[in-house]
């Protein structure tokens, strides 16, 4: 099978079996989800969305997190992962937004990665989600899945796996495909137990056929 021909097999796969793919992060604007994907890294979107709800009431807009300090905001996230480190790039992160943007979230890869706090995974999300842009957020999920199911192939780093996986999916469903990759790597290729009988790909898996083949 040629890499074409996989891209295109997982690709109508996902489009037949999960047309509507969106992130699990509860926001209303783009301000709320910045700071929903800052709180994310390396914690899960459940404990986000637990976290969020009291955090935005207290700081609703960039402006009054702007006017908070990294210890008014820590009371908020210090059931999330490394909170002290994210309460000094929330605060950062706002104060920036304000004097630098006018409180708005920029649409500019550069301009996000300006942020305290955002990397590239997360200037990519809020490009994507935000604003439609055809640009892929590698996380854990989305680089072990690429990498299982053979749409990468021995990648080092999350940047060429969004290399690779930028130059093979079409534009206009990038946005799309980038949750794809994760909900399926979160619910059924997980990390320790993939779920393979309960998978719809087996069929074009690299990852699978291998485990097949030590099997036999």
């Amino acid at each position: 099978m040629t890499v074409k021909e996989r891209y295109e097999r997982v690709i109508e796969w996902f489009s037949r079996e999960m047309p509507v793919a969106e992130t699990e992060l509860h926001y209303d604007n783009p301000y709320q989800l910045l700071v929903a994907v800052i709180l994310s890294a390396q914690c899960t979107d459940k404990r986000v969305n637990m976290i969020t709800p009291a955090l935005f009431e207290a700081f609703p807009t960039p402006e009054s997190m702007a006017a908070a300090t990294a210890e008014d905001i820590f009371p908020y996230i210090k059931s999330c992962s490394y909170p002290n480190n994210k309460s000094r790039s929330l605060a950062g992160m706002a104060r920036r937004l304000v004097e630098e943007f006018g409180g708005e979230v920029p649409a500019d890869l550069d301009a996000l990665m300006s942020l305290p706090g955002v990397g590239r995974k997360t200037a990519n999300v809020i490009l994507a989600v935000v604003y439609n842009r055809a640009t892929m957020a590698v996380d854990t999920h989305v680089f072990r899945v690429s990498e299982r199911i053979g749409l990468t192939t021995g990648s080092k780093n999350p940047l060429t796996t969004e290399k690779a996986l930028v130059r093979h999916i079409p534009d206009d469903i990038i946005p799309l495909a980038h949750h794809w990759l994760i909900l399926h790597g979160r619910y059924v290729c997980k990390s320790r137990r993939p779920d393979c009988l309960n998978c719809g790909l087996t069929s074009v898996c690299r990852f699978y056929q291998k485990e097949t083949k030590k099997k036999d």
